[in-house]
């Protein structure tokens, strides 16, 4: 991509930034993320129909942030993310530059995130049409088959936590997983252990997910473990009247109303 790689030459050439966070040739036919902090390196950039790793993943990273100023290659899922880590005080406009990259492959930089917010929401979070599929066929499963189903499909985790690593959500520096005084979610990766890490992830994200499918490619058993996070935004359009990232930060899980409904308590 000839003008993100001419871009990315003149924010570090002119100290607009110190590092370029975006995509390069990786081992056999896959890609990763590239880090440019000297000119000559922009060359490596590229983008093509292989880049789906979502980079915002890297924008909360303690070692990034040290860099100084950063821009990022965003596609429009990275956009996403980077409006919903905003909301959370994560990043602004003082550290972060975004260069669009948009579904035509064209570029777009933003001169701040209230822009990148109004360019993100003219496209609606649309779950595809296989996912969408599958949710359907588990909808109609008695609940007793859900949950062989779930059983089923999470018994080969061995928790390596690679959907977490992958999640840009997923920032805490340390995870409930890690605490062991008290240990809320058991480590052995058996039934229950593997049930109650993806039920929690899953809590977590919802009103946060901004459908990446980044924890599903980084699984290494290709576990469905994106089937959850969908089901949370269904659940969000359908009760709530759907979700998209937004900087005002009035969060699904976090935000409280007197005129809230309770017909879900028992």
């Amino acid at each position: 991509m000839v003008d993100l790689i001419k871009r990315a030459k003149e924010l570090i050439e002119t100290s607009a930034v110190r590092v370029v966070i975006g995509y390069e040739q990786g081992i056999g036919n896959k890609t990763r993320a590239l880090f440019v902090e000297k000119a000559e390196d922009a060359g490596k950039l590229i983008f093509d129909s292989r880049c789906v790793q979502n980079l915002a993943v890297y924008i909360t990273k303690k070692e990034i942030k040290e860099k100084g100023k950063m821009a990022i290659a965003a596609t429009l899922p990275v956009m996403r993310s980077i409006i919903q880590l905003a909301s959370e005080f994560q990043v602004n406009d003082n550290n972060l530059l975004v260069l669009g990259i948009t579904a035509e492959s064209k570029l777009i930089e933003f001169a701040n995130l209230v822009e990148v917010e109004t360019f993100v929401h003219q496209y609606q979070i649309e779950i595809d049409a296989r996912n969408k599929e599958m949710l359907d066929k588990l909808g109609k499963m008695t609940q007793a088959e859900r949950w062989k189903f779930w059983i089923d499909e999470l018994a080969p985790c061995f928790k390596c936590y690679a959907c977490r690593a992958a999640c840009p959500m997923c920032y805490c520096h340390r995870c409930t997983v890690d605490f062991n005084q008290p240990q809320w979610i058991p480590v052995p990766s058996h039934e229950l252990g593997n049930l109650e890490w993806h039920i929690m992830r899953a809590m977590h994200l919802t009103g946060r997910c901004i459908d990446c499918d980044a924890c599903y490619n980084a699984c290494p058993l290709s576990i469905p473990i994106n089937l959850l996070t969908k089901k949370m935004l269904e659940d969000a359009k359908e009760h709530f009247g759907g979700y998209q990232p937004s900087l005002k930060g009035d969060h699904l899980m976090s935000t409280y109303k007197p005129d809230d409904k309770e017909n879900f308590i028992h």
